[in-house]
């Protein structure tokens, strides 16, 4: 390979790093801009509370079947592992202190919050980048209607609501599945579990995974919002736009998680 053709590879290569570097920061401008919007827009969706309801009802209601399954095999999981590590080192009742600890601090609003994205968060992004496609959100606009008032914030407040109690009946539903399992097949009995749960029980423990819940539905509701109305060229731009919106509110959850953890818990 001759230098020129070698410095020409070279300059391509830089150029397309350039151009995907200036395309994320124009796109994390436009979305910190959106959240923004929409996150200022919350005060005046309480005036209306009917569609926040309809979307709490959405999201909330129809994702608590898959949220109790999960819940409670990750519950049973956790009690398990924590058993058959603490076996002929650690008495059996520091079993429910460990399942209760990491169930309310990291495993329900974790796991609750990755379930609800796969699920409604997709789902969110699907229904808006079909208006946006099928140009729906052009004719509200074109009306005079607010669009972020009438389909954005409700999504992204009903969000930020149910996540939490999403989280409480997750945390719930996960205790009883470690509880079957240490009673079922380690011989503990209830009290004994019960008593490990509240043996180093702190009601900032419970406080931090709430809020944990609360900001996970805050990025929920926001790429859902974000991707739907910012999806294009059809079909095709909607399964991207849906794809991308799961990912991103995916690594937003793990990474704001870790980040919440050492400021609520240092």
């Amino acid at each position: 390979m001759s230098a020129s053709s070698l410095l020409n590879r070279i300059d391509e290569r830089v150029t397309g790093l350039g151009v995907a570097v200036l395309s994320f920061g124009a796109a994390a401008a436009g979305f910190t801009r959106f959240a923004v919007s929409l996150l200022a827009g919350i005060p005046g969706a309480l005036r209306h509370p009917r569609a926040v309801r309809e979307h709490m009802v959405w999201i909330g209601v129809t994702s608590l079947p898959l949220v109790a399954f999960i819940s409670v095999f990750t519950g049973a999981v956790a009690a398990w592992q924590a058993a058959h590590n603490f076996a002929d080192y650690i008495p059996l009742r520091y079993v429910g202190t460990a399942v209760g600890k990491s169930v309310m601090l990291e495993l329900g609003p974790v796991l609750t919050a990755l379930v609800v994205a796969g699920r409604a968060g997709a789902a969110m992004t699907a229904e808006l980048g079909t208006m946006a496609v099928t140009e729906q959100l052009d004719a509200m606009k074109a009306l005079g209607l607010n669009v972020r008032r009438l389909l954005y914030v409700p999504r992204v407040l009903a969000s930020i609501v149910v996540l939490p109690l999403l989280t409480i009946l997750s945390s719930c539903i996960a205790l009883l599945g470690a509880l079957a399992v240490v009673t079922l097949f380690r011989g503990m009995s209830s009290e004994t579990f019960f008593f490990g749960v509240r043996l180093f029980y702190e009601d900032r423990d419970l406080i931090a995974g709430l809020v944990k819940a609360a900001v996970f539905g805050g990025w929920i509701g926001l790429f859902g919002c974000w991707f739907g109305a910012t999806s294009s060229r059809g079909a095709e731009g909607v399964g991207r736009a849906t794809m991308s919106a799961v990912v991103a509110a995916d690594i937003a959850i793990l990474g704001s998680g870790f980040l919440l953890s050492k400021l609520l818990l240092a």
